[in-house]
């Protein structure tokens, strides 16, 4: 007993400390040493697997490493899928953020089992979750635009040139919104403000055309690149990341309910893409769906048997039509049916 409690480090006394008291009272002194160390042996055979654990978990965490760790915590049909998102998210913002991609599939992990398919919802989430993580901004059109597998593409399939000179002059819009996003919540928001009360959001740009092959506007796309250390720290990256957070609980909680409403919920992510307008458009139309289509059903107001072809209509109403026309006809049937519903009650 006195070795395994030496064994747990719990006492300001060494081993050596404690056997030498086992000496100093002079009974037995060969078979308690023999009894001592047995059981300071078992101790830190017990404590040695702690400490790589701690070891492993304190130790860098590497590309590699994330990839190995999807191939036994997640289930085999999300793997490919959550692989590519780590490489996407790695090259977007860095390890770190691709270890936050993995928590949240990891916390889901459940609601997947739950569906009755495991592997199935988790791996649309994989799919959309790694697409809303790397989310269009500055630094990402940046990248892009100077990227030189894009260069190559447009030489060989736009161009159709060998070794011959081109140049490329890519047409920039910024809007407020856009210029605003790597600026620091406190600093944006009455930035943003001050923009919607006099009319300027939606409607105030700032064109530029730049030469992306030229020296100066290689350098001017390199400088807005090298700010990817900023994004977190941004007004846009704290929305998006709240957001996702908001849209990862609707999909845990309808997951709780029977039927493919929890996929449903997951494929909802494909309204926000894109960049300005677009995603404006997008966020506009998905807001519309989830307060009239997503909440409703999971509070009942749906019946969950219709629940998820109602999702997947007002999606793909706002997919044909982004303006927004098409899904507003889809969410007035959808509510007609619901009032309908409450009347007969």
């Amino acid at each position: 007993m006195l070795g395994a409690i030496a064994g747990s480090q719990r006492l300001p006394l060494s081993a050596e400390q404690l056997e030498a008291a086992i000496r100093a009272d002079g009974k037995s002194i060969d078979s308690n040493l023999r009894g001592f160390r047995a059981g300071l042996d078992a101790a830190r055979a017990k404590m040695q697997p702690a400490k790589q654990l701690e070891k492993k978990r304190n130790a860098p965490t590497t590309p590699e490493l994330l990839e190995h760790e999807v191939s036994y915590s997640l289930p085999a049909l999300t793997q490919p899928t959550a692989i590519e998102g780590v490489r996407r998210l790695i090259a977007y913002q860095g390890v770190a953020y691709a270890r936050l991609y993995l928590d949240r599939l990891r916390a889901l992990i459940d609601a997947d089992a739950a569906c009755g398919t495991p592997g199935r919802l988790l791996k649309e989430v994989a799919r959309q979750l790694a697409v809303r993580m790397s989310y269009e901004d500055v630094v990402r059109v940046a990248q892009a635009k100077i990227a030189p597998s894009r260069m190559r593409r447009i030489a060989r399939e736009e161009l159709r040139v060998q070794d011959e000179t081109f140049s490329v002059h890519d047409f920039l819009k910024p809007g407020i919104e856009e210029l605003s996003q790597l600026l620091p919540p406190f600093l944006a928001r009455p930035i943003l403000a001050v923009s919607e009360r006099r009319g300027w959001l939606g409607r105030v740009y700032f064109g530029m055309e730049i030469n992306s092959t030229s020296i100066s506007g290689y350098l001017r796309f390199l400088m807005l690149a090298k700010l990817r250390w900023l994004r977190p720290h941004g007004h846009r990256f704290k929305q998006e990341q709240a957001q996702i957070e908001s849209w990862l609980s609707l999909i845990a909680e309808a997951a709780r309910q029977p039927g493919a409403l929890a996929l449903e919920v997951a494929e909802c992510a494909r309204l926000i893409k894109g960049y300005g307008d677009t995603y404006a458009r997008g966020l506009a139309n998905y807001r519309s769906i989830e307060a009239r289509v997503i909440r409703p059903a999971l509070a009942g107001q749906i019946p969950l048997g219709r629940a998820a072809d109602a999702l997947a209509s007002a999606r793909t109403a706002a997919l044909v039509d982004p303006e927004g026309e098409s899904l507003a006809k889809c969410l007035a049937e959808i509510d007609g049916q619901a009032s309908f519903r409450v009347a007969a009650e």
